[in-house]
Formats: structure tokens, sequence, C-alpha cells
């Protein structure tokens, strides 16, 4: 298992790998990545508050060695991250959530596949051996969001994700001007910046034009992408409540995570719905600007309610040190996005491995720097507010 933890040297961050896939991919499909809603002052509070959260080591003590597993929902993983759900995949790369998927099978950590993605609910299963996770855009019709639910247990998918945080789509400028907004229509700039980057425009003619894979069976065969707009619209509606939830709870045996809480009053409503866990996440800052970082939504909530209900994170997390601060700040996993796919669109299909084998790397260092040989001791690391460390604000 030694060798998961080597990574290319060349791209040994995150910042390493954002900047090597600027150059590899179309401006428009970059754009779609990195962008946030309005003026992404969210966005970019989501890294930054991370910065605020001091660890403290002590040298002293006595020490063996890092074990990174992490026990969830009775599954041990290698590791306690995994990969966020995204859209449109495919777009960024070609094939990017089989990439991904294969390299979260190597080295045993979760993936999540969207209902939005570019892969199949049976293509990932096949690939992960029916490890991976599925994020559910809420249906209109009970009769399709049932059929999904049916084909996930028909595959044995373990953890269905329900997606709270998109009751209407986010106002992002980037998309707008890249004609991104749905339906995506490729003008005369995107062709051009296409052929920009000719490694991007053959892997993606060798694939095929990315499209909803796990939508298929619902769409009309001749529907061409001026009417997928329609299609989303007419078909999903993001705005769920306690009784979608409940429904979903009263069909679905496996584990259930709704994605997308920072506040106590929905904590508590999935606590009383009977969820197994919650992911605190503000959409990577693409829903609203005016929110709090993810960090500061789960310093509020672990504290309180990690003894009720398992509270993941997602947003903002760029580095080995980010994990172990959302540890430390009460986490009992965390999840990334964006890292995941500077990965693939920098390194292609090397890139899950390195990007999974760089944070493995990180993370086991600052451990060792902390004298934290499991996972759990990272949250006796916490320098208090008070005591040094610069406070997020009056959550703290």
């Amino acid at each position: 298992m030694q060798d998961l933890l080597k990574y290319a040297p060349e791209y040994p961050s995150v910042r390493d790998l954002k900047n090597r896939a600027k150059r590899r991919i179309p401006k428009f499909a970059f754009d779609y990545l990195e962008g946030g809603c309005n003026e992404e002052v969210n966005l970019l509070k989501n890294e930054s508050d991370f910065h605020k959260i001091e660890l403290r080591p002590q040298y002293l003590k006595d020490f063996n060695d890092v074990n990174m597993r992490t026990t969830l929902f009775g599954r041990e993983y290698d590791a306690p991250f995994g990969i966020s759900p995204i859209g449109l995949q495919g777009l960024m790369w070609p094939n990017a959530p089989e990439i991904l998927a294969k390299a979260a099978l190597r080295h045993n950590v979760p993936f999540i596949l969207s209902t939005v993605s570019t892969s199949s609910i049976e293509r990932i299963a096949e690939i992960t051996e029916s490890n991976f996770w599925f994020q559910l855009y809420h249906p209109v019709e009970n009769a399709l969001r049932d059929d999904i639910l049916d084909r996930l247990t028909s595959v044995n998918c373990p953890v269905l994700t329900l997606l709270a945080d998109v009751p209407s789509f986010g106002f992002r400028y980037r998309e707008i001007k890249a004609g991104l907004s749905m339906p995506p229509r490729m003008t005369l700039r995107n062709i051009f910046q296409a052929f920009g980057r000719p490694v991007w425009s053959l892997e993606t003619l060798k694939t095929g034009i990315p499209e909803f894979a796990t939508l298929k069976k619902y769409m009309d065969n001749k529907m061409d992408m001026s009417q997928l707009g329609k299609f989303m619209n007419k078909t999903f509606n993001g705005r769920i409540n306690s009784e979608k939830i409940a429904a979903i709870r009263d069909k679905w045996k496996g584990k259930l995570v709704v994605k997308g809480i920072v506040s106590e009053e929905d904590i508590q409503k999935c606590i009383a719905l009977g969820a197994d866990g919650i992911i605190v996440s503000n959409h990577g800052g693409r829903q609203i600007d005016a929110g709090e970082s993810s960090i500061r939504s789960l310093q509020c909530l672990a504290g309180k309610y990690g003894d009720q209900i398992t509270v993941m994170m997602d947003g903002g997390v760029r580095s080995g040190p980010d994990i172990a601060r959302a540890i430390a700040s009460g986490a009992s996993f965390t999840f990334m996005g964006r890292p995941f796919m500077y990965g693939v669109a920098a390194l292609g299909n090397n890139g899950g491995n390195h990007t999974i084998a760089m944070f493995k790397s990180q993370l086991k260092q600052v451990m060792e720097q902390l004298c934290c040989e499991k996972i759990d001791d990272l949250k006796a690391t916490l320098v208090p507010v008070g005591s040094g460390a610069y406070e997020l604000g009056p959550h703290n």
C-alpha cells in the first residue's frame, strides 16, 4: 500500500494542479468548474476561513505511526476524505467520473456520483464494485424518484445523498458569459477556446459529447440541446422539505445523508426524520454569496449535534492541513470536489490517483507533526479561540 502514497512531484499541491488544469482545458470549462455565484465572496471565504484555524502539536508525546483509516456507516475507509459530486464532469475532462471512481476504489475512499454527472449509475457501480454514493436531485414526479432509487438498490449502492441546497440555480456570472446556463451552447468564442486546447478536444472527440448518462433513459431520443433546459426544469425541483425526506427515508433502506445543511433548524429536522448523516456544505460557494463559509457552519453544528448524527463537510478543503483542520473542528469526514477535477484536468487518467495520494501524503505529514496516531486524535489539537487563534465569527 505504500505505493499509493506516492505522487508526481511536479504537482505537489492543489494550486499546481489548478494552474496546469487551466492551461489544458478550454476557458468555458474552467470557468464552469472554478466559478461561484454573484461576486464569489463566499467562494473565497470557503478557503480563507480555513487559514484562521490553528492546530497545536505535542512534540514530546510517545508516538508510533500514523493510521488514517476511518470507519463511516459501517465501512472502513483508508483516509477521512472522499470525492464530492460534481455535475457535467465530462465537460471538464472526458471520462472524468470514471477516472475518479476507479481511483476511489483503488485508494478505498468514497466517490459520490451526481444525478447530473456524465456517467450512469450502472457504469459507476460496475467500476466501484458498488462501493459508491449517489447524490439525488429531487425529481418532480415520485415515479421518477422511485425508479432512480430502484436502480440504486439493484446495484447495491450503500449511501444515498439527498441534495438540499439547490432550491434555485445560483446566479453565476462566469457561466452566463460562457453560455453554460441551461441549455449549454457552443458559441463561436467557445469553439475557438476548444481549438486552443488540442488534447482536450481530441479526447472529447474520442469519448463523445458529454451527456447526462443517468438521466438518458428518461429523455426523448430526439431531444436536442435546445430542449435540455426545459427537460431539467420540468423534471427536477431542487427544493426539498420534511415530507419529501420522510418519503425517501421510508423507501430507501440504505444510509441516508442530506447534503447542504448549514443551520441548526435544518439539522434538527434531519435528526428527527431519521437521516444517518449530513454534509455541511454551501455547494462550493455556488448558490448563495451572502452565506457563511462551510467550515464556520461546521464549527457551529458539529459540537452540538455530532453525537446525534454523523456530521461531514465539504467546501474549501485544499490540503492535508485543511483536512486536519476540519476533523479537529468536529467533522467526522471531509469531501472535496474541485481539487479532484483539477487533478483529472491536469493529469488525465492519472489525475485521480495522483490527487488522492497527494492528500494522503499531506495529511500523514501533518499527523506526524502533530503527534496524532489516529484520526480522532486530531480533535485534541484544535487551538481554542482566545488562545492565540483567529476568531472565525460569533459562533465560536
